[in-house]
């Protein structure tokens, strides 16, 4: 079926990054390869057909079923997992080949959330059963038998050789029960209905469904000892009541709450204690907990500006770098030059995501779209902000760069769903006779 002359030259422009991307990720590998030998790697050209295959088939999903769809994020998700694959290639082959199978999966998941969500306003039709959903993804972990406890955080379940965090699935969830929500009663909520003096507040009635279901989950995540999912969830939740309403009121109260969660959680979690304490003085503890960021110091100050050259540093040394600290990684070999391209990168893809929601013709579809631009952006923030000591470390992942599989297939599925709204509202307006 022949596109229209819009959707084509929106799709010509995301091919042509693409390629941009595909030489950037395999030249990168190359570099990674020749900085151990002469001899460029066996792989090279498995690894080109991978990457340019994986690319072609998102690439094909999209044209076949968001034609009118953005055509920057694909590209700046794809750069960012491409950095992502070389630097996990370059700390451990392993992992990197483990990572591989996962990014197929995450395609694949992309692309079958492209052709069953055909309308999300699908969420909003359904979104007590979403938020029921979502709340009990979040009690997964706590079911004996399938449960996990990693580095003092119960967040995983494990079915089999098969383990995964189903936090990630509850965050999308829930974004899309908090848009559904905040849609319905967004003029309650920002004028209220209970007079107290000069002003207007809104009543419990409004309020309840709301705080109930975030009371539930970050009481949940709390049991859980994921603080960093919670802050999460609290500045999501923050900037989409923000949004809806427009009440600084609102985002005050909010902010008090995390603060008052923030203090509760210091005095009644160790590992959360350690991490502040750690953020304060590492050097109090430099050869035990405090060594991971003392030594991603060093990572930076090794690379400078320009960095030491795609493998030929050392951040290998510094523990679990392909997941907490795949950023100081990035530092120590591209340097701050190689840093701030990833950051511009993020800002690329959350600006074109809030741009999404600024663009639907839709209420629910503009909240949807900013929550989950707010995941992206925020969750970028903690983690790029911990690493670099602006804020206590919270474990989180960094969005399609950290090794991991369940971060990875969540975030390529909050893409494909801001493709799907970011389609179904430029075709509106082309069938309305606007510019698409």
């Amino acid at each position: 079926m022949a596109l229209a002359p819009a959707a084509r030259t929106r799709r010509r422009s995301e091919l042509s990054l693409g390629l941009l991307v595909i030489i950037t990720t395999v030249g990168g590998y190359v570099l990674v390869a020749l900085a151990n030998g002469p001899e460029l790697p066996p792989d090279l050209y498995a690894l080109l057909a991978w990457v340019f295959g994986l690319y072609i088939v998102a690439h094909l999903a999209i044209r076949r079923f968001a034609p009118f769809a953005d055509p920057t994020l694909l590209p700046l998700a794809a750069v960012l997992n491409g950095i992502g694959f070389v630097t996990i290639a370059r700390l451990d082959r392993d992992q990197a080949r483990v990572q591989s199978v996962w990014v197929a999966i995450s395609i694949a998941v992309f692309v079958i959330t492209l052709a069953v969500v055909r309308d999300v306003h699908v969420f909003e039709r359904y979104r007590y059963t979403v938020a029921f959903v979502g709340v009990g993804a979040l009690l997964l972990p706590l079911a004996p038998g399938i449960g996990r406890t990693v580095n003092g955080s119960r967040l995983w379940v494990a079915i089999g050789s098969l383990s995964f965090e189903p936090s990630e699935v509850a965050k999308v969830l829930l974004v899309a029960f908090f848009a559904a929500y905040l849609v319905d009663k967004r003029e309650l909520l920002t004028y209220g209905r209970i007079r107290v003096g000069r002003w207007f507040i809104p009543s419990l009635r409004d309020l309840g469904p709301l705080l109930l279901a975030w009371g539930m989950a970050l009481v949940v995540l709390g049991y859980e000892k994921d603080v960093g999912t919670s802050l999460l969830f609290f500045g999501v939740f923050a900037a989409m009541l923000y949004i809806a309403t427009r009440r600084g009121a609102y985002l005050i109260g909010t902010l008090l709450l995390m603060a008052v969660g923030a203090v509760f959680a210091y005095h009644a979690f160790g590992h959360v204690r350690l991490r502040v304490e750690n953020w304060l003085n590492p050097w109090t503890d430099a050869q035990g907990h405090g060594f991971q960021i003392i030594q991603s110091w060093y990572a930076f100050g090794s690379g400078g500006v320009g960095g030491t050259g795609l493998g030929l540093g050392s951040p290998w040394q510094i523990p679990n770098a392909a997941t907490d600290f795949v950023f100081a990684a990035i530092g120590e070999e591209l340097g701050l030059v190689g840093t701030i391209g990833v950051l511009v990168a993020f800002m690329l893809l959350v600006g074109s995501a809030y741009r999404i929601a600024v663009d639907a013709t839709r209420p629910f579809a503009q909240l949807f779209a900013a929550g989950l631009a707010t995941i992206l952006g925020f969750q970028a923030f903690l983690i790029i902000g911990g690493v670099t000591r602006v804020i206590p470390l919270t474990g989180i992942t960094l969005p399609f760069v950290s090794y991991g599989g369940s971060s990875l297939v969540a975030n390529f599925a909050i893409l494909a769903i801001l493709l799907r709204i970011s389609n179904d509202s430029a075709k509106e307006r082309a069938e309305a006779g606007g510019d698409a």
